[in-house]
């Protein structure tokens, strides 16, 4: 994996890449598995090189709230840095995946000695922040079925040419709960996103001949214009 050419390393020194090259560890994980919880101290961060990893945490009565849910190229974990070293969530695969750690003390030298990657990191974080605000606003204007319509633009790759087929990337459970919503509520929006759209529902895998079919239905109750550079990843 070419850490270079991920946005979250720009501006970083050619040592920082070397070291992190030669002390990284890949590693593939089973769909399940818990890389650490919310309060371990943080010895690595990680990078998503492909499958999906949830972020969470849990309530006193053991429900829990999905902060985020990262596909490949994601980096998570060095928020620790901000956060007396420990993880301020808790990580679990949903799909198999690989994952690499590294020892998150170099990424602390690098911020510590390099101004311009210092500022990129800034950057980086702001970026999230908005992302979030987006996020926000959704809940509180969007309904259901539009953020659903939402979610589905975010997964059209961008060199797409003729019918869109998007395959849900994990369960329609996490989906729902991602998006602030109990499952039967999701499947109702589904529902009436479809009777909205046109859209058409094969199990998991969503078919629809234009962009306009959702972005016209969903895109007017939002402050950003699609395509929405900060609902993407941040990388």
């Amino acid at each position: 994996m070419n850490l270079s050419k991920l946005a979250f390393f720009e501006g970083s020194s050619e040592g920082f890449l070397k070291a992190l090259d030669e002390n990284a560890h890949m590693k593939k994980c089973k769909k399940g598995k818990v890389l650490f919880l919310h309060g371990d101290p943080a010895e690595y961060f990680y990078i998503v090189k492909s499958g999906w990893v949830k972020l969470f945490r849990e309530t006193l009565d053991g429900a829990q709230s999905i902060s985020d849910i990262l596909p490949a190229g994601s980096i998570f974990g060095e928020t620790a840095l901000f956060e007396n070293d420990t993880h301020p969530y808790s990580a679990e695969i949903i799909e198999p995946s690989e994952i690499m750690s590294v020892p998150i003390k170099f990424l602390k030298d690098e911020l510590e000695s390099n101004n311009a990657f210092t500022l990129k990191m800034l950057s980086y974080m702001a970026r999230h922040r908005r992302r979030q605000d987006i996020e926000i606003e959704h809940r509180a204007i969007q309904n259901a079925s539009q953020r659903i319509g939402c979610f589905l633009l975010r997964l059209v790759k961008k060199d797409h040419e003729g019918t869109i087929i998007i395959h849900l990337p994990y369960d329609k459970t996490l989906i729902a709960s991602r998006l602030g919503m109990q499952p039967e509520t999701f499947s109702r929006a589904l529902s009436k996103l479809k009777e909205k759209t046109g859209i058409r529902i094969k199990g998991a895998t969503i078919e629809f001949d234009t962009l306009e079919q959702l972005t016209s239905y969903c895109c007017s109750c939002c402050s950003s214009e699609y395509p929405c550079k900060d609902l993407l990843a941040v990388e």
